[in-house]
């Protein structure tokens, strides 16, 4: 394991961290109730590191721990939850003390171990216009074809898209199918691998001046007709204070055709936009073509389901503001 993978690996289990506690529900529930203020998109550090001394008090191991007191673990918790420094003990002590669920602490672990199957993909501008006649001739002939796809989303606090989770049903076209490509236009994003992938991805390629790919490696070759699960995680990276204009979209091109296509847009509680729109553009660099309101359901999420898809590019579109609409 690298350097960089290790420290990739504990720099997203403190961002997957934070993200649990802000979610609402019992873990945010149970710091916020122990905070004298509170402030929207924001974790109270003291409040937690209580939760965290609590337990550390009620705790049958904690011998010589009875007397820690929460102001003492502040600074832990801020730097745990940067992922700037995240001990194995640390990362243990807030899984007992908030009681994660099983399938949340698998993953908090699979992050900080790294394991190889988290990578950072680092390319030095988003995409411009010209790029996408480019990246079809780039990436050659097709081996695999979607057979269903769904994108869950996730946009932070700070109005920025954050991590998006995909499933993905590929079917092979060719015999002898063993990774499929990844493109990413952003200026650095971690790649996760989960079910169906075997990391670590593939060494980064440049396919045009402003679009980038590796291949996720699958954790067996597929004959002509076979298929297989896959399901990565997308955390995005971001510079600078201000968020880009196309921070407020986030869009699927299909270049064939797919079946069963899912998207599902997760705003943070606190910063839900003042409008919403699923929409179809003209092209990975056209205008919208087509659009209609979406509604924010009571998880602070729009969603949309097709059962078909074909040479389109469609998602959602979004303004803070009440304006944006096309």
């Amino acid at each position: 394991m690298t350097e960089p993978q290790l420290a990739a690996g504990r720099q997203a289990a403190g961002q997957y961290l934070h993200e649990l506690l802000l979610r609402p529900g019992r873990y945010r529930q149970l710091w916020e109730s122990r905070a004298e203020r509170t402030r929207p998109g924001a974790i109270n550090h003291l409040a937690v590191a209580d939760v965290l001394a609590q337990h550390l008090w009620d705790s049958p191991r904690a011998t010589g721990n009875s007397d820690v007191l929460a102001r003492q673990l502040k600074d832990t918790v801020g730097r745990a939850l940067s992922g700037r420094v995240l001990s194995r003990a640390t990362l243990a002590l807030f899984v007992a003390a908030f009681g994660f669920a099983p399938q949340e602490e698998v993953r908090l672990w699979r992050l900080w171990r790294g394991s190889g199957r988290i990578t950072v993909l680092a390319g030095p501008r988003a995409m411009r216009s010209g790029a996408a006649a480019t990246v079809v001739s780039q990436l050659g002939p097709r081996r695999h074809q979607t057979v269903s796809l769904h994108d869950h989303v996730y946009v932070g606090a700070d109005r920025r898209l954050a991590r998006t989770r995909t499933l993905q049903v590929v079917e092979a076209i060719v015999d002898g199918l063993d990774a499929i490509p990844y493109l990413y236009d952003t200026n650095a994003v971690s790649l996760e691998l989960g079910q169906g992938c075997a990391g670590p991805p593939g060494p980064i390629r440049q396919i045009s001046d402003f679009v980038y790919a590796t291949d996720i490696p699958l954790t067996r070759t597929l004959g002509l007709g076979e298929t297989l699960t896959l399901e990565y995680w997308t955390s995005f990276h971001h510079t600078g204070d201000r968020a880009d204009p196309g921070e407020r979209e986030y869009r699927r091109g299909v270049m064939a055709s797919l079946e069963n296509f899912d998207m599902r847009i997760e705003f943070h509680p606190e910063e839900v936009p003042a409008a919403v729109w699923w929409a179809v553009w003209d092209g990975l660099e056209g205008n919208v073509l087509d659009q209609e309101l979406a509604v924010p359901d009571n998880q602070h999420s729009v969603h949309r389901y097709l059962r078909s898809l074909e040479r389109s590019v469609v998602g959602f579109h979004w303004t803070w503001d009440g304006s944006g609409a096309t």
